[in-house]
C-alpha cells in the first residue's frame, strides 16, 4: 500500500473514531427529551387544581415547520402557513395547550413575548411571531371555566429552559386522559411525555406529546394496554371484563360498542411537536410530522377516529446534514416513546386512577373497576 493511501486510510479511520466518541458522549448527556436538539427549549404552566395547562417549545432563531393533521375534530391555529405551498419557511414557537378551543388564546401570551424580544418575521412595520398551535379537550374533568389564556402562554415561555420538562400531570398534559369509549367515568389519566434520540452524525430527533386519546396508549414494545377504557362498575360489565381494561379496539365491533360510537363526544386528541437539529426543506419537515403520526399510532389504539383532533407538528433547526427518511422514522419512534413516558409518568387526578396506580394493583391482585370522580 502506497504511503499516501495509508495517511489517509489513517486519517479516514481516526476521523471515524472521533465521531464514535463523539456520537458516545452526545448520548451521554442526552436527556431522553426533545430539549435535547439544539436550540430548542421548553416551558410550561400547570393548574393542577383546574386540571389544565400549556407547553409551549421555542425555537428563537427560527426552524423550518411542518404540520399533519388527522382525524376529524382538531382545534388548531396557523397550521395552513406550515404547508409547502405557502411563503413562510420557519416558526418562532409552536403552543400545545388544553382548554379546548378557548386554549388556543395563551398562542397570543407567546406572540407577546417573542415580540418584546424582536423575534418574528421582519414586514417592515413590524416583527411578526410565527406561532402555530393546537389544543386538547380537558374541561371534563376539571374547571371548565378555567382555561389556558394569553397570561399562562407568556409565563410558559418565561419558564422555557433547556432542561428535561416535567412529564405527567403537566403543561398540556395537566387534564389529559385516555380510553373514553365508556365515557369519562370509566377513563384513565394520562399526560405529557418526551423522548429524543441521537441518530448519527450528531443529529437528534426529539418529540414531546400530549396524549388525551379516545382510544388506549399500547406500549408497543409488549402490546399492553397502559391507559384506557376500564370496566364500569356493572355486573355484566364485570363477568365480561375481569381485567383491568376493556380494550378498546375490541369493544368497538359489539353491539353494545357499535351504540356507544353513536353518542361519543369530540373531546378527545393527542397533539405534539417533534424537533430535530437536521436540515431540512418546508416539504420535507411537513414529510417528517407525516412520518412522526406512524408512532402515535404505535402507541394509540385506535388512532386517528373521527372523535380526535390528532395534529403533530414538526421544527427543524438546520445544522446538521441528515436523510428526511431516517429523521421521520426517529420521529415515529419519539412520539411513540413520548406518549409511553407521559402515560407513565401520569398520577390519578379528577377521580381517574393513573398507570401507576393500576399497575399497583393489579401486581398486589386487587383493581377496582372503576374509581368515581370527586
Amino acid at each position: 500500500m502506497a504511503v499516501s493511501a495509508v495517511k489517509s486510510y489513517s486519517r479516514f479511520g481516526y476521523t471515524i473514531l472521533n465521531q464514535k466518541r463523539l456520537e458516545a458522549r452526545m448520548s451521554r448527556h442526552l436527556q431522553n427529551s426533545i430539549t435535547d436538539v439544539p436550540g430548542i427549549r421548553v416551558g410550561q404552566v400547570t393548574d393542577l387544581t383546574a386540571l389544565t395547562g400549556c407547553t409551549v417549545v421555542l425555537a428563537e432563531k427560527g426552524a423550518v415547520g411542518g404540520v399533519d393533521q388527522r382525524g376529524g375534530a382538531p382545534g388548531t391555529r396557523e397550521t395552513d402557513l406550515l404547508r409547502p405551498l405557502h411563503m413562510v419557511q420557519e416558526a418562532h414557537a409552536i403552543l400545545i395547550a388544553g382548554g379546548s378551543a378557548f386554549g388556543l388564546d395563551a398562542a397570543t401570551g407567546v406572540m407577546k413575548y417573542l415580540e418584546e424580544r424582536g423575534i418574528g418575521v421582519n414586514t417592515g412595520s413590524a416583527r411578526v411571531p410565527i406561532v402555530p398551535a393546537a389544543i386538547l379537550y380537558d374541561l371534563a374533568i376539571g374547571a371548565a371555566d378555567v382555561r389556558p389564556d394569553a397570561a399562562m402562554g407568556y409565563q410558559a415561555c418565561l419558564n422555557a429552559s433547556a432542561e428535561k420538562p416535567a412529564e405527567g400531570n403537566a403543561g398540556a398534559g395537566s387534564g389529559a386522559t385516555a380510553g373514553k369509549m365508556l365515557g369519562m367515568r370509566g377513563a384513565t389519566k394520562s399526560g405529557i411525555g418526551t423522548a429524543s434520540f441521537e441518530i448519527g452524525g450528531g443529529v437528534i430527533v426529539g418529540a414531546i406529546v400530549a396524549a388525551n386519546p379516545f382510544g388506549d396508549v399500547i406500549d408497543p414494545a409488549s402490546g399492553e394496554i397502559l391507559a384506557g377504557a376500564r370496566p364500569l362498575p356493572v355486573a355484566l360489565f364485570k363477568r365480561k371484563y375481569p381485567g383491568v381494561f376493556v380494550d378498546t379496539l375490541q369493544f368497538m365491533r359489539s353491539l353494545t360498542g357499535r351504540s356507544i360510537l353513536r353518542l361519543a363526544s369530540l373531546s378527545h386528541t393527542v397533539i405534539g411537536v417533534v424537533a430535530t437539529n437536521a436540515r431540512l426543506t418546508k416539504e420535507e419537515a411537513n414529510k417528517v410530522a407525516q412520518m412522526a403520526h406512524n408512532g402515535l399510532a404505535r402507541a394509540i389504539r385506535p388512532a386517528h377516529t373521527m372523535l380526535d383532533g390528532d395534529t403533530l407538528f414538526a421544527l427543524a433547526t438546520g445544522e446538521k446534514r441528515a436523510d428526511v427518511s431516517a429523521v421521520g422514522a426517529y420521529a415515529a419512534e419519539a412520539v411513540a416513546q413520548a406518549i409511553v413516558n407521559g402515560v407513565k409518568a401520569a398520577e390519578g387526578a379528577g377521580g381517574l386512577p393513573g398507570w401507576r396506580e393500576l399497575n399497583q394493583q393489579k401486581t398486589a391482585g386487587c383493581v377496582p373497576a372503576v374509581s368515581s370522580r370527586k
